[in-house]
């Protein structure tokens, strides 16, 4: 029989924390932590099963859910000594989502459940404190309401400032219990006027909406797009927690908080938190009141006057750093943590890995291993790949000129410059047209997801360093600075002000994430430095991988931005790329205009010299490293003129009349340049163009061979082969340059002639071209266009729809359709080398620096992949993930 529930508390669980696929992470965790001994207050899980079971059965839950539940409900009383219901001694609960994967406020809670009208006074009898009593009793309305009736909060907010006002108060610590008894009745009949029926009274009946409701979320659109964006599965579900309440808002000597056993966002190894006395856990991460530091010396560097908890509960501090030591070490790991202090005893509500930045990834990671905590496999497995793009990006350059509107907290580092906007439904319509976005937030919420990740930066006026903005913006990799206490927004008018200063909607704000000053105008930036624990963890990942990751670059810039990073050569050189230039493109121009040979010929002639210069440059960096040059792939049309402006100047400049320039460009025109003559079929109708570009490359070996003394050996790639004829012969055209360039200098070099596979067919024929090619590069871009029949530059119109319809997992773009596209690489791989066991694999589509698609390559047991310069340390880390997983 499927066993449904899990219970958890006095020492011991059903569970442990490899269970988190059963019982999601908080739920695995709360278990682990039980039965390590620590304070946890007891409670029971539902499984995620129970969540397939419920959307895979019309929403109807297991016939004997009910009767485990009952049963854990018991021991829970038992274990409290309170029953759930009862008049004089009510046990209350909390009813939160834990999905196997941390998605922190995308699901819903409910706090204080078990209230109801005659509860509440045993609660405040028992307690001592009808103030606490009828403050969670409100709360209790409050939050029901919203997650599982559907009453939107601001309806109670509303109340509740009304209710201020009138007693001429600023805070919701002014009101006391009269206040809130007052506005629970308001709450409540509030709750009935906008539904029709009173506020559920019957204890049971609460519980089942809440779990409903915890299930309901799982498919609400927040926790869509996190998933999406985060690549977590819809399939996977959500377990529900519900647990025995403690209470954090029962006086001076109760609090609760929020704290990483590190600083999540450098890394450091020291205690990082906030905390709030006489407060409930969503206190302190929604921003509606500015929390406290945990300890006395970031209190003193954020030079704040309120007590840390180090100060205010020195015992209770003493313990909670017991446990963070005894957490970390069982854990291996960065944890992040929520306490509950109910009148002086500590109790512990969940840890988790901490989500972290980059850099603080990589410090914790090395740190641990050279603390013995962890080996170097496990550090390298520890970091995100596709995280260490945070690192990669400019930072504000220190000697720049700032002109601060106001301060924050440095909720997550980085800089951003940008236009300021206030919602995040404008955040994301100006991001898709290409303007660069700041969105600032009187606070943010779950439903802001898709602003926050459309902008490149984002500043609330409230909020503390573990708020929502705080922990998705690390999360994100975007910078940001929350708690800016002067700023006054007002969205409606699409104004904020500081210190008598005003910001519009529009005007341009940079946030320094890493201060938490937020400074008017664009501040100039610098590039990042990379050393340290960034070439330690990637030493330590070339140790392990078997890949070789080189870099798509064509330019000496973008050549030595890629052996700074690590790249083991050239995957990708486009030639077309360096045409575009002065006056090679006069050059170009005057050689697609010529009526014959010898005009081409002459043409291309002046082009030589360029195009040698350019492949020395290239050769001289990368000291005797692989270069692959692929051979002009573009149609000829597209470096024709297209303004009129430009036809005149094309036409005087290579001296014929304009109406020939015309005439030429319309004889170019295609209907689908995309499949028309472009690649390998420019170099069997116009061979002198592959000519010119293979004795460039020739010439330049030699040369760079001759001054350096290393050796050279060039690849040279021909595109868009569907035919081993086609190989064939280009590389005989190839192969006639090379010998008279040989005879010519009296210098022999190694080549090696490939091809990249982008056409279905190529990849299905394989066997035959390999039988004229020493290398394969798998061009994923193209591949995936002749695959799928879609065109990445018209696809953004529907591929969302697609990926949200589960019709694409993702963007096949972004990450390789591993079905499809990656079928064919098999496929390809196979019959390559079936014909020529020893042929050169490689990857140069953008793929090559997507982690998931670096490790399917790995799979394939490619040579190589190539991807652009800045995210080579992504590849590399991702080859030696996917090398540690294989065993």
């Amino acid at each position: 029989m499927t066993k449904w529930v899990y219970s958890f508390g006095d020492g011991s669980a059903d569970g442990r924390a490899d269970m988190k696929n059963l019982l999601g992470g908080k739920g695995a965790n709360l278990a682990e932590m039980a039965s390590l001994g620590l304070p946890v207050p007891p409670g029971l899980t539902i499984t995620t099963e129970v969540c397939s079971y419920y959307y895979d059965n019309g929403l109807k839950y297991p016939d004997s859910l009910e009767a485990e539940v009952d049963a854990a409900v018991a021991a829970i009383e038992a274990s409290v000594g309170a029953k759930f219901g009862d008049a004089d001694n009510p046990l209350l609960v909390s009813v939160r989502s834990g999905a196997r994967v941390s998605m922190p406020g995308m699901m819903d809670t409910v706090l204080n459940l078990g209230l109801n009208d005659i509860t509440v006074e045993g609660l405040a009898k028992n307690s001592e404190n009808a103030r606490f009593a009828w403050d969670s009793y409100r709360r209790f309305i409050q939050m029901y309401s919203d997650v599982v009736l559907g009453v939107d909060h601001y309806h109670f907010e509303e109340l509740i400032e009304y209710h201020k006002e009138d007693k001429g108060v600023l805070l919701d610590t002014d009101l006391d219990a009269e206040d809130w008894k007052s506005l629970a009745t308001a709450f409540k009949a509030k709750t009935e006027a906008e539904l029709g029926h009173p506020f559920p009274q019957d204890v049971r009946e609460q519980l089942w909406g809440a779990i409903g409701a915890v299930f309901g979320s799982w498919k609400i659109d927040r926790a869509r797009v996190y998933r999406k964006l985060n690549n977590i599965s819809d399939s996977w579900g959500t377990a529900v927690n519900v647990q025995a309440m403690v209470f954090g808002n029962m006086g001076d000597t109760s609090a609760t908080g929020v704290a990483f056993t590190r600083d999540p966002s450098t890394g450091e190894n020291a205690f990082y938190g906030e905390y709030l006395i006489n407060a409930q856990g969503e206190d302190v991460v929604a921003g509606i009141r500015t929390p406290q530091n945990l300890t006395r010396r970031a209190r003193e560097a954020a030079g704040s006057k309120l007590p840390s908890l180090e100060e205010a509960m020195p015992e209770v501090f003493s313990e909670l750093a017991a446990v963070f030591a005894t957490l970390e070490k069982h854990y291996r790991d960065m944890q992040d943590i929520e306490f509950t202090v109910q009148r002086g005893k500590l109790w512990m509500l969940q840890t988790r890995a901490g989500k972290r930045t980059a850099k603080a990834a990589l410090k914790i990671a090395v740190e641990m291993a050279a603390d013995g905590l962890i080996d170097e496999k496990t550090a390298v497995m520890r970091v995100e790949p596709a995280a260490l793009d945070q690192l990669l990006h400019p930072t504000l350059d220190p000697e720049a000129h700032r002109d601060i509107f106001t301060r924050g907290l440095p909720a997550s580092p980085g800089a951003a410059s940008g236009a300021v906007v206030f919602s995040s439904e404008e955040a994301e319509v100006l991001a898709k047209a290409g303007t660069k976005v700041i969105l600032c937030r009187e606070e943010t919420s779950p439903e802001d997801i898709h602003g926050m990740h459309a902008a490149e930066g984002i500043l609330t006026a409230r909020g503390g360093m573990t708020s929502h903005a705080a922990v998705v913006a690390r999360g994100m990799g975007r910078p940001c600075v929350s708690g800016a206490g002067q700023l006054r927004i007002d969205a409606k008018a699409g104004v904020m002000t500081a210190v008598g200063r005003e910001i519009k909607a529009g005007d341009i704000l940079t946030l320094d994430g890493s201060t938490g000053d937020v400074l008017v105008g664009a501040v100039k930036t610098i590039q990042p430095e990379l050393s340290g624990d960034f070439s330690k963890l990637m030493t330590w990942a070339d140790q392990y991988r078997t890949m070789a990751v080189r870099a798509n670059a064509e330019t000496p810039e973008d050549t030595s931005v890629a052996r700074e990073f690590g790249a083991e050569g050239i995957g990708l050189c486009r030639t077309e790329h360096m045409f575009f230039e002065g006056e090679r493109i006069i050059a170009v121009r005057q050689m697609i205009l010529a009526e014959d040979v010898a005009g081409r010929k002459s043409a291309l002639a002046k082009l030589l010299p360029m195009q040698r210069s350019d492949f020395e440059a290239i050769f001289k960096i990368m000291h005797g490293l692989p270069v692959t040059i692929r051979l002009l792939d573009p149609p000829l049309h597209e470096f024709m003129p297209r303004e009129e402006s430009e036809f005149e100047d094309v036409a005087k400049a290579i001296g014929i009349n304009v109406a020939v320039v015309k005439r030429r460009a319309s004889d170019l025109h295609e209907f689908n340049p995309m499949l028309g003559h472009r690649g390998c079929r420019l170099g069997i109708t116009y061979p002198e163009i592959y000519e010119m570009q293979a004795r460039a490359i020739f010439e330049a070996a030699i040369a760079v061979e001759e001054a350096t003394g290393e050796t050279v050996v060039p690849e040279i790639m021909i595109p868009l082969v569907a035919t081993e004829k086609e190989l064939t012969l280009l590389r005989e055209c190839v192969d006639a340059v090379a010998n008279d360039v040989f005879a010519e200098t009296g210098h022999h070099i190694d080549f090696l002639i490939g091809t990249m596979i982008e056409l279905p067919r190529a990849a299905l024929r394989a066997d035959k071209i390999a039988n004229a090619a020493d290398f394969f590069s798998f061009g994923t871009n193209d591949l995936t266009q002749t695959t799928l029949g879609i065109s990445r530059d018209d696809a953004a119109r529907f591929l969302d729809e697609y990926v949200k319809k589960d019709i694409f997992a993702q963007d096949p773009f972004v990450s390789i359709d591993q079905d499809g596209v990656g079928e064919l690489m098999k496929i390809g791989v196979e019959r390559g080398r079936k014909t020529r066991p020893d042929i050169k694999l490689g990857i140069c589509g953008e793929h090559g620096g997507d982690p998931a698609s670096v490790e399917f390559c790995h799979s394939l047991g490619l040579e190589y992949v190539s991807c652009s310069p800045f995210r080579v340390p992504i590849a590399r880390l991702a080859a030696a993930q996917a090398a540690l997983k294989e065993g």
